[in-house]
């Protein structure tokens, strides 16, 4: 079974604006619905895996997305975020401390690399890690990374600030599938992308990319996302996959859904 850190969203909302999606929805969020929409997707994570929190913290909105705390390997192993925004900097504390905590070795990167977590770096079925260099991690950490955790990583770089972490990008599925947007990358990204799984990947609409269809947890053949359109649910039966649709809009205005909420740990 599953392990998935989450946090509680006692002290969310967008008070200040860190990506596009931000920027209409300052102030605009509807608390007592977000965490009735952050309990759903909690139940229902709850019925098929274990879920541990990390308390809240008053100041820090987007704890929330538990995503970006770090990168976590099966050997107990993390290296915890460091943030490009100052207003996300203060997380990265109480995320060291959980980890410390909960027994975790926690590996450094230099001072100075900005790395945001699995927002930036996301395993595949093989256990290879694709990291998503650009808006918010250094291209840089990616040799840091590799020496750190011993891992083979697939770089990839991003390139529109919509699409500013890979995981509101780029999905890893069983199977070996992938679930993929094209405008979110370079030419060499897709690629990239597309060489390594050819008829395993799965290039979502703009449609589907608007409404973080990639930003989905993967549990065994059921996929838990935001929104999916008909197209997408068709194919992914095709691939033996079945659709969980969670309403999370509220947290969809500071720019983040499921995935963004969730952390394996």
């Amino acid at each position: 079974m599953k392990t998935f850190l989450m946090c509680e969203p006692r002290y969310f909302e967008v008070s200040y604006v860190i990506n596009p999606w931000m920027a209409a929805n300052v102030g605009r969020v509807n608390k007592s619905l977000a965490t009735q929409q952050w309990k759903h997707l909690y139940d229902t994570l709850s019925q098929k895996a274990t879920i541990k929190l990390v308390q809240p913290v008053a100041g820090l909105p987007d704890m929330v997305f538990t995503a970006n705390a770090g990168l976590v390997n099966t050997k107990k192993e993390v290296i915890v975020s460091s943030f490009r925004h100052a207003e996300r900097q203060g997380e990265s504390q109480h995320y060291k401390k959980f980890f410390a905590d909960a027994g975790y070795q926690i590996k450094q990167l230099a001072s100075d690399t900005i790395f945001e977590g699995a927002g930036d770096a996301l395993y595949d079925a093989d256990g290879e890690l694709w990291f998503g260099s650009g808006p918010r991690s250094d291209v840089a950490a990616i040799t840091e990374i590799t020496g750190a955790l011993q891992v083979k990583i697939n770089a990839l770089k991003l390139t529109d600030p919509r699409w500013y972490h890979l995981d509101t990008a780029f999905c890893p599925l069983n199977d070996g599938c992938v679930l993929a947007y094209k405008k979110a990358f370079s030419a060499e990204g897709v690629t990239e992308i597309q060489n390594k799984l050819g008829d395993k990947v799965i290039w979502v609409s703009d449609e589907d990319a608007n409404n973080f269809a990639c930003n989905a947890i993967c549990m065994d053949h059921e996929i838990i996302l935001y929104r999916a359109s008909e197209e997408l649910k068709s194919t992914l039966r095709q691939y033996n996959f079945d659709v969980i649709e969670i309403d999370v809009s509220e947290f969809m205005k500071s720019g983040g859904s499921c995935k963004c909420m969730t952390l394996e740990i």
